[in-house]
């Protein structure tokens, strides 16, 4: 998806550090900036650090370029991070699977938490459940009577650990069996959703955003208690009948670990004006983002809960390691 060209009324004096700030701080960036995304193109993660790169290509003279380094659920480009000098050159755009990949995966080269500098978070990630309008059923109430009927024949797609317990969660608590198809982006996933050789999927907003003027797809639910403005007429799994299932991540920027705090303020702060600025909020609107900018401390914060709800869930058994 192309993104609209208008400038933001960003300024590089309004992102000028203080006087009082380290050399290397103050001079930041003064070369071009990478921005790993640790999935493939075309997903709502990667259109979103695009939209931010885009966002500063007025402000700064060097430019954020974002790579794609997709593998292992995102420990392949998350490990570049972690293991990168802590210099403001190299930043990571992960979701919050970044945390529960810890009890998903069999091992990480890293700790998701303690290897990184959380510079800020930028979005909440609300999971919605995908069909196309060709599939035998157009509710989560049909959908979930179809699977009755075809026991393992009807799959559903995921992206990462949060898209994919969310897939089987629901079918747990439905008592159906619904084998889940592993994509590497949400992009993907809603190009076999479009075509019809998938039959349902749990991806994101800004992932689902893209095609629904095609006529092709439909949302039969979204992951969390009450609807998304994304897509407001969109009804909540809870109203369909699955009680007190709540589920959603974020989209969070992380730095190398032991990054001087003076810089890592300095880029949350350009973070911060990004997310501020009045067209950019607009642009996320039309993108399906829904914007949730917290900084550092609480991103950190948001991080531990998260790990502890997870820790719990696998020895609850509802996460296991893939094998």
């Amino acid at each position: 998806m192309m993104l609209g060209r208008r400038p933001l009324l960003l300024t590089a004096a309004a992102l000028a550090a203080p006087a009082t700030v380290s050399a290397q701080t103050a001079a930041w960036p003064s070369r071009p900036v990478r921005v790993i995304v640790p999935y493939a193109a075309a997903g709502g993660t990667d259109l979103l650090s695009r939209a931010i790169a885009e966002a500063l290509r007025p402000v700064f003279p060097q430019p954020f370029v974002v790579e794609n380094r997709a593998g292992a659920a995102g420990v392949v480009g998350s490990e570049v991070v972690a293991r990168a000098e802590p210099d403001g050159y190299t930043l990571l755009v992960v979701v919050s699977t970044h945390v529960m990949n810890r009890y998903h995966l069999p091992s990480l080269p890293y700790d998701p938490i303690r290897d990184f500098t959380p510079i800020a978070m930028l979005s909440r990630n609300t999971m919605v459940l995908v069909s196309g309008t060709n599939q035998p059923f157009d509710s989560l109430r049909g959908m979930i009577e179809h699977a009755k009927r075809n026991p393992g024949r009807v799959g559903t797609g995921s992206t990462e650990a949060l898209s994919s317990f969310i897939g089987q969660e629901l079918a747990r608590r439905a008592g159906v069996e619904m084998p889940d198809v592993a994509y590497r982006s949400g992009g993907q996933l809603m190009n076999d959703i479009v075509a019809g050789h998938l039959p349902t999927g749990w991806t994101s907003t800004v992932s689902a955003a893209p095609h629904m003027q095609t006529g092709k797809v439909r949302i039969l639910a979204v992951s969390t208690a009450e609807r998304t403005a994304a897509f407001p007429d969109a009804p909540t799994t809870q109203e369909q009948g699955i009680a007190n299932f709540d589920l959603s991540g974020w989209v969070a920027m992380l730095a190398p670990p032991r990054m001087d705090p003076a810089l890592a303020a300095r880029i949350t702060e350009t973070m911060q004006r990004v997310f501020d600025d009045a067209a950019f909020r607009q642009r996320l609107v039309g993108m399906g983002v829904e914007r949730d900018f917290r900084p550092g401390p609480a991103l950190l914060e948001a991080m531990q809960r998260d790990d502890r709800i997870w820790a719990a869930a696998a020895q609850a058994g509802h996460i296991r390691p893939q094998q």
